[in-house]
C-alpha cells in the first residue's frame, strides 16, 4: 500500500511522505510561476543586469593585479604573485596616512556643508511665492552641475592666478599685496569646499525640493490653523519629513567617503607639488603613481585598499541606521 502511494504520480509533480521534500517542491513551483508571470519585467531588467555584470562585476577579477608583479607580456593572470608586497610599498611610501586623511576629511566636509546648503535652499525656495522666480532660481542653481570640471578649473585659475587673476588684480588696485594661491596650501581646503558646493548644491537642492513637494499639504494647513508660524512649520513639519531623504542621500555619500572626486582635485590643483600635503587624495595619488612609476601593482593595491574601506564603511553605517530605524536603511 505504501509503495503504491510513493509511486503515485500527480499532474504537477510527485507525492512524497517527506514533508520537507513536499515544501521544497511547492517553493520551486512557486518560483517558476512567479518567473513566468513576470517574464516581461525580468526581460526589461536584463540590459541593466548585463551592464553591471560587464562593467562592475566582471572587472573585479582584475583586482588580483594588486597581489602580482604585473607585466604586459604575461598579462593579468600570468604575472608572478608577490603577495602583499604592493600594499607594503604603498604604506611604506609615507603617503598612505596623508592621502587617506585628506580623502576622509574632505568628504566629511563636503557631505556636511553641501547637505546643510541643499536642505536650506530647498526649504527657502519652497517657501518663496511666485512660480517664475522659483523656476529661474532652480535653473540658475542647477546650471553649474552640468559644467565640466575642466571648465571649472579654468574659471578657478582666472580668479586665483597671481599675475592676472581677478582677485589679485582687485587686491593690487586696492593697494594690497598679491597672494600666490597656488603656492599657499592652507587656503585650498576652503577653495575646494567652495567649488564643490558651487557645483553640486543645485543638484541636491532639486532632490530635496522633490521630497518637499511630496509632503501632504494638509499637514501644513493643519499646522497653520493651529497657529504655527513659518519657522515652526519648517522645524516641526518640513525638516522631520525630509529625514528619510536625508538619511538615504547621506548613506550613499558615505559609501564613497574613501573615494575622492578625481576630476575636481586634479583639475583645480593639478600636479602642484607644494599643495599635495593638503590636497592629495587616494585617487590622485594612485593615478600620479601609475603615470610616474608605471607600477600597476602598487596602483591597483591603493585602489583595492580604497574600495574595501568604502565597502566596510557603507555596511557599518547602514548597520547603525538599521538599528535606529530599519525603514531608513539601504539594505
Amino acid at each position: 500500500m505504501e509503495k503504491g502511494l510513493e509511486s503515485k504520480k500527480f499532474k504537477n509533480g510527485f507525492f512524497s511522505k517527506n514533508k520537507k521534500d513536499t515544501e521544497t517542491f511547492y517553493k520551486e513551483s512557486s518560483f517558476i510561476r512567479q518567473f513566468k508571470r513576470n517574464r516581461i519585467l525580468l526581460l526589461m531588467l536584463m540590459p541593466a543586469v548585463a551592464y553591471f555584470l560587464l562593467f562592475s562585476y566582471l572587472p573585479m577579477t582584475g583586482s588580483i593585479v594588486a597581489f602580482k608583479n604585473y607585466n604586459f607580456r604575461d598579462g593579468i593572470f600570468g604575472s608572478p604573485w608577490v603577495g602583499f608586497d604592493n600594499f607594503e610599498y604603498f604604506f611604506l611610501s609615507g603617503q598612505a596616512w596623508t592621502v587617506t586623511r585628506n580623502t576622509i576629511l574632505y568628504n566629511v566636509a563636503f557631505i556636511v556643508i553641501n547637505t546643510i546648503l541643499q536642505m536650506g535652499l530647498a526649504i527657502l525656495i519652497s517657501e518663496i511665492g511666485g512660480k517664475f522666480f522659483k523656476k529661474v532660481t532652480q535653473t540658475a542653481m542647477f546650471l553649474p552641475y552640468f559644467i565640466s570640471w575642466v571648465v571649472v578649473g579654468m574659471i578657478a585659475y582666472n580668479f586665483l592666478n597671481v599675475e592676472h587673476g581677478t582677485i589679485n588684480t582687485l587686491i593690487a588696485k586696492l593697494g594690497g599685496e598679491k597672494i600666490n594661491f597656488y603656492g599657499t596650501s592652507w587656503v585650498w581646503p576652503f577653495i575646494l569646499i567652495f567649488f564643490s558646493a558651487w557645483k553640486n548644491v543645485g543638484y541636491g537642492t532639486v532632490l530635496y525640493l522633490a521630497a518637499i513637494m511630496g509632503i501632504d499639504t494638509e499637514i501644513y494647513e493643519a499646522a497653520q490653523i493651529d497657529g504655527a508660524n513659518i519657522f515652526q512649520r519648517i522645524f516641526k513639519v518640513t525638516i522631520p519629513s525630509l529625514i528619510p531623504t536625508l538619511i538615504i542621500l547621506t548613506l550613499l555619500a558615505i559609501g564613497n567617503i574613501f573615494r575622492g572626486d578625481f576630476q575636481m582635485f586634479y583639475q583645480l590643483v593639478g600636479n602642484n607639488g607644494p599643495l599635495f600635503n593638503v590636497t592629495d587624495v587616494i585617487d590622485t595619488f594612485t593615478v600620479r603613481s601609475l603615470l610616474q612609476s608605471g607600477e600597476v601593482g602598487m596602483s591597483a593595491a591603493a585602489g583595492l585598499y580604497q574600495s574595501v574601506f568604502c565597502l566596510i564603511t557603507i555596511v557599518f553605517t547602514n548597520f547603525l541606521v538599521k538599528k535606529y530605524d530599519p525603514d531608513y536603511s539601504l539594505f
